[in-house]
């Protein structure tokens, strides 16, 4: 009898062999010609995974004003892979506050965001509330980024 998985074991053992392949740290060129080089379920789950790590974390406005802002575009693809329609909606909506494109560059982002001012943290922020509607699913049953993400990497290994 094999050893049940843990919550999030399936899809990161996808993750887990570019998990280093993929720097976003490197600029926008670096990371685009790294990630195109990965299989696209990976590449799914690898940038989904950083986004909501990240928002997790800190929010929309640290996932955004971190180096991570880069795979903004990849990640809004991979929560629509997994079928998170919710959060690819939210992330939609806050890649609108930077225009259209989303800038690659995190010190564009940055500068964006700066230009933001108050004393709450609802002034300060954008994405306050978009942070609220993301934490809300969430939360709203145990485990479940974890499971929709193990559920998106074994029907895709079932297609082959």
């Amino acid at each position: 009898m094999a050893d049940a998985q843990q919550p999030g074991e399936r899809y990161w053992s996808v993750v887990e062999p570019f998990w280093r392949a993929v720097s976003i740290y490197d600029g926008p060129d670096e990371f685009a010609d790294q990630f195109r080089a990965i299989p696209p379920k990976a590449g799914h789950l690898l940038a989904a995974h950083w986004c909501q790590s990240e928002v997790c974390n800190g929010g929309l406005h640290q996932f955004f004003s971190n180096s991570t802002g880069v795979l903004a575009p990849e990640a809004l693809a991979g929560f629509q892979a997994i079928g998170m329609s919710e959060w690819a909606a939210i992330l939609s909506e806050a890649m609108r506050f930077f225009g259209e494109p989303s800038p690659r560059e995190r010190g564009e982002r940055q500068e964006l965001l700066a230009g933001r001012r108050g004393r709450r943290r609802e002034e300060w922020d954008p994405f306050f509330s978009l942070d609220e509607r993301f934490y809300s699913w969430l939360h709203a049953e145990s485990d479940r980024w974890e499971r929709a993400a193990d559920r998106f990497a074994e029907a895709t290994d079932a297609e082959g």
